[in-house]
């Protein structure tokens, strides 16, 4: 069985940051994701998703995402429920997410600090998962860049590769 799911938006508003009575911090925020197609109307719609992520990745949502900042999130689905003031039964579906990429600079959204990326964007914020699982493809080493480099700096030139470099 699988449950992974991949989103690509924009925050709806800032992140909330709270501790349970334990002291492990949490975050929530809602991403707005654009559904592929347009309305009769011609109008483009969004789902809005809600995400929580937890521990060290919580603080660090918390710090650096900002209301419409372009941002990808990994994780799973996870559906709860409870009972309401009221006595009625609420189903809750939200993306628990371990894995969260900043996908703009400050520059490109503007106005607050980015201390992670060095303000070049792309910053990996991808620990802190409330499983506890670490995820190992940070520490890739096949990448030669730094965290701060732009992937795109030679964006429109053409690219030296030979066909031995390519897997296929």
């Amino acid at each position: 069985m699988l449950n992974r799911v991949i989103l690509i938006g924009r925050l709806t508003k800032d992140p909330e940051l709270r501790y349970t009575p334990a002291g492990v911090a949490v975050t929530q925020f809602t991403l707005a994701v654009d559904r592929p197609f347009s309305s009769q109307g011609g109008e483009r719609e969004a789902d809005f998703i809600p995400v929580v992520t937890w521990r060290q990745l919580a603080e660090t949502c918390a710090n650096y995402l900002r209301k419409g900042r372009l941002t990808a999130v990994e994780g799973r689905i996870q559906v709860r429920n409870y009972e309401n003031n009221e006595g009625r039964r609420v189903y809750v579906t939200e993306v628990i997410a371990d894995n969260v990429r900043f996908l703009e600079s400050n520059r490109d959204s503007g106005g607050y600090r980015d201390d992670m990326g060095g303000g070049s964007g792309g910053a990996n914020a991808n620990y802190g998962a409330p499983s506890g699982n670490s995820n190992a493809r940070s520490n890739n080493s096949s990448y030669s860049r730094g965290p701060s480099a732009d992937p795109f700096s030679d964006d429109g030139k053409p690219i030296d590769i030979s066909d031995d470099d390519l897997p296929f």
